[in-house]
């Protein structure tokens, strides 16, 4: 068994490598990996002797292990050695990476690995990403280690097991990583999202493209404008459109905004109509507007409906809608007469009809008013949604207090949207 006990690869890289004569094949440069059941394993280790690169696979290794590596062959028989993109490589291709720890949801870097002896083979089993594995590369760790316990305190290990990183660069899923891209997809979209803004745009979008539309789609409400328009910019307008359906109108249309016209139109020809005709309406209306922040996704019925009719309506019509604070009440012609909250409908008794429980005296703003007049109206009169209609009382949409939150926040989150 050529590995005793466990080790990091910082301990063995630039370590001089024997052969049975005791002679210096090499020092170590890397090791190659491959996949390995139930964790990748060391095929190969690649040395290094007058800038020349050999090979000597894990079958020709004799010992292997922090104080010594030895090879079963003499330095006249091991095979040279030269770099290629097929193979997978520790040092050049994992160490130093950034990789996604869907167990913790952030971004961190490979600082070392760390290496078992298994069944005869030698496994990745974690990476370390704190700051002992940096110390232990500089060699200073235990040195630290002592200057530590003058405190009585100590160094925490940092080490993530291989079941947990989440690749990012499509080479590495050649080593099979156990982890499935379930896992990601279950993380909080703001924390898919914040994950996503941390690494580069190649690796955003790679990780992005490997979600379900549904987590794609709440992922990307939660993103920068800049960066939700590259990532929708780089697909194709099919993709695109899917994820984009998934996404309430408003959000759809922040969006597209900020695309470039062409492909926001391209990307809206793949919507269907229904659905396509909201986003346009939306898109119609000038930033920093009532008509800007709000959505066309409501929930209105007739007034002379019972709440028994009201309640099993609202069952069925909230499934597709994200946000719903108030049942509104219109009239034939789509103009509002009252609002009832979902509390006083649930309390109501089922035969009586909307319109005895409904209030009339709402307070409503049209489209074009400002979005802070709107931000005021909704703080002075501690609402959760504000109806917006137009000069003949016809509803809209409603701007929702997220949406007021969403526009106060700093500007660097503010969206500025474009007619298309």
């Amino acid at each position: 068994m050529p590995l005793f006990g466990e080790l990091f690869l910082s301990e063995i890289i630039k370590k001089p490598v024997f052969d049975p004569k005791g002679e210096i094949t090499g020092r170590v440069r890397d090791i190659a990996v491959v996949k390995g059941d139930p964790l990748p394993k060391v095929s190969a280790i690649i040395v290094e002797k007058k800038n020349q690169l050999f090979r000597i696979s894990w079958e020709q290794v004799n010992l292997f292990n922090k104080r010594i590596i030895s090879t079963y062959l003499t330095a006249s028989l091991i095979e040279p050695y030269t770099l290629n993109e097929e193979d997978l490589l520790a040092v050049r291709d994992i160490l130093d990476k950034q990789i996604v720890d869907a167990n913790g949801a952030k971004v961190v870097r490979v600082n070392d690995i760390k290496l078992e002896g298994y069944d005869g083979e030698a496994i990745l089993i974690a990476v370390d990403v704190g700051m002992r594995g940096i110390l232990r590369r500089l060699g200073v760790e235990r040195g630290s280690e002592g200057f530590l316990k003058i405190f009585q305190t100590q160094m925490p290990y940092n080490l993530i097991s291989w079941n947990y990183p989440q690749p990012l660069k499509p080479k590495l899923e050649t080593i099979a990583l156990t982890v499935p891209r379930q896992m990601v997809s279950e993380l909080h979209p703001a924390d898919i999202a914040e994950i996503i803004s941390q690494v580069s745009r190649d690796e955003g979008a790679h990780l992005f493209k490997d979600l379900d539309l549904e987590t794609a789609a709440e992922a990307l409400s939660e993103l920068k404008p800049e960066m939700q328009a590259d990532i929708i910019n780089a697909m194709d307008a099919e993709k695109a459109a899917d994820i984009i359906e998934e996404m309430p109108p408003d959000e759809a249309a922040d969006v597209l905004s900020d695309l470039p016209a062409e492909k926001a139109k391209e990307i809206l020809e793949h919507i269907e109509k229904e659905e396509a005709e909201d986003i346009q309406e939306l898109l119609g209306h000038e930033e920093d507007t009532a008509g800007g922040l709000m959505t066309n996704e409501f929930i209105a019925y007739s007034p002379n409906i019972t709440i028994k009719d009201a309640i099993e309506g609202f069952r069925k019509d909230a499934e597709e809608i994200e946000t719903v604070y108030y049942i509104y009440v219109v009239d034939e012609n789509e103009k509002l007469i009252g609002a009832t909250s979902l509390r006083e409908l649930l309390l109501a008794e089922p035969d009586v009809q909307l319109s005895e429980i409904m209030e009339t005296k709402l307070k409503t703003v049209t489209p074009e008013e400002d979005e802070m007049v709107v931000a005021e109206i909704i703080s002075k009169y501690n609402l959760v949604a504000l109806p917006v209609v137009d000069n003949e009382g016809i509803l809209l949409g409603i701007v929702t207090i997220d949406d007021i939150i969403d526009r106060i926040l700093p500007p660097a989150a503010k969206r500025k949207r474009r007619r298309v």
